[in-house]
């Protein structure tokens, strides 16, 4: 542990800060695995509104800094391909 209270205080920052980027992850592949079941299912209206909610979410993160832009663009362009996935499904 660290004797200096400014280094202290920087290690618990650190620690909340890990914990709010870990939230955001989290529910990045919770919605991801939602719009999976949902495209299996061929349920429309509810891949339309998982998707919305994913890339909401990935912006929100990105912007943050809980996760890198690149890999949000990187995570919104699989979840377009899945999402289009069942647009060609259904015609």
């Amino acid at each position: 542990m660290a004797n200096i209270h400014s280094q202290k205080k920087r290690i618990l920052r650190a620690e909340r800060e890990r914990l709010e980027n870990r939230r955001y992850t989290s529910t990045i592949k919770t919605y991801f695995r939602r719009l999976q079941a949902a495209v299996q299912d061929g349920d429309d209206e509810t891949v339309d509104a998982e998707h919305r909610e994913l890339v909401s979410t990935i912006d929100k993160a990105v912007k943050r800094g809980a996760l890198h832009r690149n890999a949000g663009a990187r995570k919104k362009s699989r979840a377009a391909k899945l999402r289009a996935r069942t647009d060609a499904d259904a015609q």
